[in-house]
């Protein structure tokens, strides 16, 4: 791989199990390295520590914010993204992506059911 960035973040994530990435195979959920402001690589985590958190995580980098603090339209977004990642086949996570947005359990099915726009 070549860069120092990735050169030394490489033990880390030998440590956590996790997998250091070209940039060209970066892919969602993945966290970006940035150097100089280039994208040299990233880091994918192991699948099996895919929690809540962990989802939460890779929709609020890739959204740019926190989930409470984007509009009601971001939210269906993020809503969208973690239904399509699988996240919410993960016992209680309806209710903590709930707590995470700033709704209630409600807004979050509601969301879910949401017919697809266009």
């Amino acid at each position: 791989m070549g860069h120092p960035l990735l050169d030394a973040v490489r033990p880390l994530a030998d440590a956590i199990g996790a997998r250091v990435v070209e940039p060209d195979d970066l892919g969602d959920g993945d966290i970006a390295l940035e150097w100089d402001g280039a994208v040299v690589g990233g880091v994918r985590l192991p699948g099996d520590s895919r929690d809540i958190t962990w989802y939460v995580g890779s929709v609020e980098r890739e959204l740019g914010a926190p989930l409470a603090d984007l509009d009601r339209v971001d939210k269906q977004r993020a809503v969208k993204l973690l239904s399509d990642r699988g996240a919410f086949g993960l016992r209680r996570s309806v209710e903590q992506v709930a707590e995470a947005l700033g709704v209630s359990r409600f807004t979050v099915y509601n969301y879910l059911n949401r017919p697809e726009a266009g």
